[in-house]
């Protein structure tokens, strides 16, 4: 029998995940795809802040049960066998801290996003095609404003 070990975080903790009975858990993915920014941003808390937000924007599509505390389990034990010559106590909380202020941003927004979404389609099937038109050019010149390298990825349509 060919087997690969895994030798990354993402592969040790699909692998993890497997055997601890979170294989079907499909909402962990979300989180991993986002975990590399994640952790890349720890020191900058608003860019953490960011990256937090987007996964809850992507969560919030999710149609199931979310147990953060289970993702925290994986990837612990993800991290132990990757390293477990080195693993000590010292990272064991160093990585439970960011998990636990991971957590907390994630479950901050958590049910909110739905709400926020049904007040923006309200909001925006309140306006005339005028104020629609408004809305929409003022939005791009702003992205634009904040983020040129955007302009690059808008269709040629998109008012500018």
């Amino acid at each position: 029998m060919n087997m690969k070990v895994p030798t990354t975080f993402n592969e040790m903790f699909m692998f993890n995940g497997a055997v601890m009975g979170f294989g079907q858990s499909a909402w962990m993915n979300i989180i991993l795809d986002q975990f590399d920014d994640i952790v890349m941003n720890v020191a900058n808390s608003y860019r953490l802040q960011e990256e937090c937000d987007v996964c809850s924007l992507v969560m919030a599509k999710y149609r199931g049960t979310i147990n953060l505390g289970e993702f925290k389990a994986v990837m612990l034990a993800s991290l132990r066998s990757l390293v477990p010559k080195d693993w000590d106590g010292d990272h064991e909380v160093a990585w439970g801290w960011l998990w636990e202020n991971v957590e907390r941003m994630l479950k901050n927004l958590m049910g909110k996003l739905q709400i926020q979404e049904k007040a923006v389609e309200r909001l925006i099937m309140s306006l005339t095609e005028d104020s629609a038109n408004y809305l929409r050019r003022e939005v791009f010149k702003r992205f634009f404003a904040l983020a040129p390298a955007g302009q690059d990825y808008s269709p040629p349509s998109t008012p500018r």
